[in-house]
């Protein structure tokens, strides 16, 4: 049996704006934009070269689906970005305007520095140690 994660869902404010943000400054790649009807679209992004598990952009219907953006995982890091080269897309990243909270930092696990979305939603940038890197990915 194979199972995996094919997308996980992440309530925004608005399919464009959140387009731009991981777009322009993530970099990540739009794999599709399909409208559904007048107020829903099928919006999927992801990290460059990811394709196995994607960011599914569900824009909020309502009240409590709005009270939910930014505090998905509680005031917690949500989501889990692993690069190849921390340097590289950290400074890109700076450079682009993300905004870290947490500085990079040399854990036993790698170098990991958190960030917030637009929204506020937490992300670890990681970049595992060479012995790490397969238990971690």
């Amino acid at each position: 049996m194979k199972q995996h994660i094919a997308h996980i869902a992440l309530v925004v404010k608005d399919y464009d704006e959140a387009i731009r943000f991981y777009t322009e400054q993530l970099g990540f790649t739009l794999l599709e934009d399909t409208r559904l009807s007048e107020e829903k679209r099928w919006v999927v992004i992801a990290p460059p070269g990811a394709r196995e598990c994607t960011l599914l952009l569900a824009r909020a219907a309502n009240e409590e689906q709005m009270a939910a953006i930014g505090h998905q995982a509680g005031g917690r890091v949500l989501l889990f970005l692993f690069t190849d080269d921390f340097q590289r897309d950290y400074q890109r990243m700076t450079e682009k305007g993300v905004r870290f909270i947490r500085p990079p930092q040399e854990e036993d696990y790698g170098t990991v520095a958190v960030f917030e979305d637009l929204y506020g939603n937490k992300w670890d940038l990681l970049q595992p140690t060479a012995q790490n890197k397969a238990t971690l990915t």
